[in-house]
């Protein structure tokens, strides 16, 4: 049976995650209180974020200015700005 967990980012009920992916409290907080589909989202950034910034996940300071991203993403409503991206536009 799927787990539930009311998600924050979407501010509904929603299918949590399996297991907790991130470690210590933070990945307390993102197991608890986040759905499978806003870390699928937040996945999704965080490897725009990496590539487009060149972090290097041995660097201290790379891996806090990604979690610090995470954080504003998915617990403070602010999306991530990622120099160059422009979003594609639906046709109708």
């Amino acid at each position: 049976m799927a787990r539930t967990v009311h998600c924050v980012y979407f501010d509904k009920e929603a299918d949590g995650l399996d297991f907790q992916f991130y470690p210590g409290e933070l990945g307390k907080r993102v197991f608890d209180n986040i759905s499978k589909e806003a870390w699928a989202l937040w996945q999704a950034k965080q490897t725009m974020l990496i590539n487009e910034k060149k972090l290097n996940m041995m660097n201290v300071d790379d891996r806090q200015f990604l979690e610090e991203q995470m954080v504003q993403f998915l617990f403070e409503g602010k999306d991530v700005q990622i120099d160059g991206f422009v979003p594609q536009k639906d046709e109708d």
